[in-house]
């Protein structure tokens, strides 16, 4: 009986040990490859976008916008913010892109109208640079806004740290108005 006892401590201690790693290691550590694809598209993540539980998680339970508002921004394009507005009742989502290569830098922003009813909308992507205008769409839209986008060399200030602006309003009262960067910026 005592063998069996030294016999099935490890083991226990083994099963327990696999049995509680796949969640701890899945909570602790997000995937960070910004080669990582969106479920169900051909859409990466960008490194961000991929370690974000919140846009991870907009984006697997709506792989078709995710599509959509990627092939509005245009080819090179990875995904860093899927954002619920104004909150998790979702009015609207907005979805923000970078592109960064060797000669190009740019930021897209989409702002989708979850509302089924067409709203007043803005949405504004200005870059982190003096003297370069912003990208503006505004009116009134029942499926989205935009895509806003700015594309130029890695001068042109259409990088990480360009801010955008999503405005909803219903009866003339804004439901949403989110003003952040199109990506973390350092």
């Amino acid at each position: 009986m005592r063998t069996l006892t030294r016999a099935a401590a490890p083991v226990a201690a083994l099963v327990s040990i696999l049995a509680v790693t796949p969640q701890a290691l899945a909570e602790d550590h997000a995937p960070s490859s910004g080669n990582m694809l969106v479920p169900g598209t051909s859409v990466k993540f960008s490194e961000n976008g991929a370690r974000d539980a919140q846009t991870r998680a907009v984006a697997a339970e709506d792989p078709a916008a995710v599509r959509a508002t990627a092939s509005l921004c245009g080819s090179g394009y990875v995904l860093e913010i899927a954002e619920r507005l104004p909150d998790e009742r979702r009015f609207g989502t907005l979805f923000t892109y970078t592109k960064n290569s060797t000669s190009v830098s740019g930021a897209c922003a989409v702002f989708d109208n979850n509302l089924g009813t067409a709203k007043h909308m803005k949405l504004k992507l200005c870059p982190n640079k003096t003297g370069v205008s912003c990208k503006v769409d505004e009116g009134t839209f029942s499926q989205y806004a935009g895509p806003v986008k700015g594309e130029g060399n890695r001068d042109a200030g259409w990088n990480n740290c360009s801010m955008v602006t999503a405005v909803m309003w219903s009866d003339g009262v804004p439901i949403i108005d989110r003003v952040r960067s199109v990506a973390p910026c350092d």
